[in-house]
């Protein structure tokens, strides 16, 4: 019998790979996507053999909507059968500045990437599913990984947060249409964590914390998300779907 296998986007690095290595400890075989076949994606293969899983190269741009359904064939053709999408791969903002100052290409990048991609990866993953029979011992899930900013403006970086905004809404959807088909769907909301895409302005925001920005005064790490991306998706949290789970230190919670 197969075990569960899993698809991480944009897992070559950051909070992907930390989800893909803890995926492949909890006896995920996984599929390792970076938007290129490089010496990047080489090495998070390897990583994440390491653990002890199957791991499969899967390099694709997710924006090419049109090559979603072949990617997942040649998915379960290396692992067999999908049982998790774990909706990662995300872009900032081209430039973070004023508002009144962000470029169409921007704006539309973000959306491509943040929200488009996630949505009709989502829909390709879903028909694919839902087209046969599943084992009722496999637990059937899809994680997104969005933002803090889904919820908390920065304004500095306006089209990144529409873009969180729209993909929080987007796992929303997809939580009520699968609920009744029992595939559970889970929103993570990362805060300050250390990778690429914040190291430019990690120590503003190692600043920001010292001050109180978020409650627990240190910087979340990408293998902390990951351990709560597998728990999700391994089914760790029963009778769940639709939920947001924030890691961010409790930096969204509201006080005086």
């Amino acid at each position: 019998m197969n075990g569960p296998v899993a698809l991480v986007t944009g897992s070559s690095r950051g909070i992907g790979l930390g989800a893909a290595l803890a995926l492949a400890r909890a006896g995920f075989a996984v599929a390792v996507n970076g938007p290129a076949e490089d010496a990047e994606l080489a090495r998070a293969v390897e990583r994440v053999r390491a653990e002890g899983g199957k791991a499969f190269p899967v390099p694709f741009d997710v924006t090419d909507l049109a090559g979603h359904d072949a990617r997942l064939a040649e998915i379960e053709d290396a692992l067999g059968p999908l049982t998790t999408l774990v909706n990662n791969a995300g872009v900032g903002a081209l430039s973070r500045g004023d508002p009144l100052d962000v470029s169409e290409e921007s704006w539309d990048r973000c959306l491509a990437v943040n929200a488009k991609a996630m949505f009709f990866l989502t829909q390709a993953f879903a028909r694919r599913l839902l087209a046969r029979e599943r084992d009722p011992a496999l637990f059937h899930s899809i994680v997104f990984v969005t933002s803090s900013n889904a919820r908390a403006v920065g304004v500095t970086r306006s089209e990144y947060s529409a873009s969180k905004a729209a993909a929080a809404m987007v796992a929303k959807v997809w939580a009520v249409r699968l609920g009744a088909e029992n595939i559970a769907v889970y929103d993570v909301q990362p805060g300050v964590i250390a990778t690429d895409l914040t190291a430019p302005v990690m120590e503003d925001y190692e600043r920001r914390i010292e001050a109180g920005l978020s409650l627990l005064p240190r910087i979340g790490q990408p293998d902390e998300v990951g351990a709560i991306i597998a728990a999700l998706a391994g089914g760790k949290l029963p009778y769940t779907t639709g939920q947001v789970i924030s890691p961010d230190g409790g930096m969204l919670v509201p006080r005086f």
